[in-house]
C-alpha cells in the first residue's frame, strides 16, 4: 500500500510543480514578475512557518551555522532561482520554462564535483554534463544574428535560475547545521520573499500599483503560494524520506509533461519538436551523470512499476 502511496503522490508532485509554470505564466499578465514571486513567498513562507511550529520542535535557527543554511537557501534557492525564474517566463512558454529548470540535477553535479575536488568527474559524467549543456542550447534554438531576442534573453534568466537553485543546493549541502529541513525551507522562504521586494522596489514598473487584482489574478496567486508552494514542498520533504534523493530528482524530468499539458490547455502554448528533443538530451544527460545510483535503484523501482 505504501508503494502506491509513494507513486500517487510523486504524480500529484508533479503535476502540482510543472502546471505551477502555467500558473506563473498566466499570473505575469497581472503582476510584475518579481514582486509577483515575492507576495507568492510571503503567502507560502506564513503557512510554511506555521506548519514548522506545529510539527518540529526546531521552529526556529538557533545557531550561526543554522543561519547560514537559511541565508544561502533564501538567497540562491528561493530568491535568485523565482526571480530569474518569473523575469524569464515572460518571454518563453511553460513548457521550456520546465525543461530548462530540469537541467538542475545535472547542474548540481557540476556544482558539487567544482566545490568538492576530491569528487572528480569520469568521462562519462563530463559526456553528461555536456549534454545537458547541449540540450539547453537545442531548447534555446539560438539566432547567431539576434542573440538578444526577448525570446533568447528569456530562456538565459530561467537558466540562470536552475544553475541558482543547483549552486544553492551544493552550498547548503556543505555546512554543518543539523537543521529540520521543513524549518529551513520555512525560514528561507521568508528571507527569499524579503529579498525579493528589496530588488522588486528597486527595479522600474514593479510598483504594487501595477498589480492587476483580477480573479485570474488571485487564482494564479493561491495556486502558486498553497499547493505548489506550501504544500507541494510538504508533499516532497515526505517523498525525500521515503524515495531518497536519485527517484525524487526524477520529479524533474516529470513535471514538463505536466507543465506541456497546462500551458496548451489553459494557455494554448504549443510544445515545439526543438522543445522534446531538447528534453531528451537533458534527460540523457542527467542519467549518463546518475548512471550508477540509477542502476542500484532499477531494480527496487522495477518491483514497485510491476505491483
Amino acid at each position: 500500500m505504501s508503494r502506491y502511496r509513494n507513486f500517487g503522490l510523486f504524480v500529484v508532485l508533479a503535476a502540482v510543480w510543472g502546471s505551477a509554470f502555467m500558473a506563473i505564466k498566466a499570473g505575469l499578465d497581472y503582476f510584475p514578475p518579481v514582486l509577483f514571486a515575492a507576495i507568492r513567498y510571503d503567502v507560502a513562507g506564513v503557512l510554511m512557518l506555521g506548519y514548522t511550529v506545529y510539527a518540529t520542535e526546531r521552529w526556529r535557527p538557533r545557531t550561526r551555522g543554522e543561519w547560514h543554511l537559511v541565508a544561502v537557501g533564501g538567497t540562491l534557492m528561493i530568491a535568485a532561482y523565482h526571480a530569474f525564474l518569473f523575469v524569464g517566463e515572460q518571454h518563453t512558454t511553460s513548457a521550456v520554462a520546465a525543461v530548462i529548470v530540469s537541467l538542475s540535477p545535472v547542474l548540481t553535479t557540476g556544482f558539487a564535483r567544482a566545490f568538492l575536488p576530491s569528487e572528480r568527474l569520469t568521462t562519462l559524467g563530463i559526456a553528461g554534463l555536456a549534454l545537458g549543456l547541449v540540450g539547453v542550447v537545442v531548447l534555446s534554438d539560438p539566432d547567431p544574428d539576434n542573440l538578444l531576442a526577448a525570446g533568447m534573453v528569456g530562456k538565459a534568466f530561467v537558466f540562470v535560475a536552475a544553475a541558482a537553485f543547483a549552486l544553492g543546493g551544493v552550498l547548503t549541502s556543505r555546512i554543518e547545521a543539523q537543521l529540520p529541513i521543513e524549518t529551513m525551507e520555512a525560514w528561507s522562504m521568508l528571507l527569499g520573499a524579503a529579498l525579493m521586494h528589496v530588488a522588486s522596489a528597486a527595479l522600474p514598473n514593479e510598483s504594487v500599483a501595477a498589480v492587476e487584482w483580477t480573479p485570474e489574478a488571485i487564482a494564479a496567486l493561491a495556486y502558486l503560494a498553497i499547493p505548489a508552494g506550501a504544500l507541494g514542498f510538504l508533499i516532497y520533504f515526505d517523498l525525500l524520506e521515503r524515495l531518497g534523493p536519485i527517484e525524487i530528482n526524477l520529479i524533474s524530468y516529470v513535471s514538463p509533461i505536466f507543465a506541456a499539458i497546462s500551458g496548451w490547455w489553459f494557455l494554448d502554448e504549443q510544445v515545439t519538436p526543438t522543445t522534446m528533443v531538447g528534453f531528451l538530451i537533458i534527460f540523457a544527460g542527467f542519467c549518463l551523470l546518475k548512471r550508477r545510483a540509477l542502476a542500484r535503484e532499477l531494480p527496487r523501482i522495477r518491483a514497485v512499476v510491476s505491483r
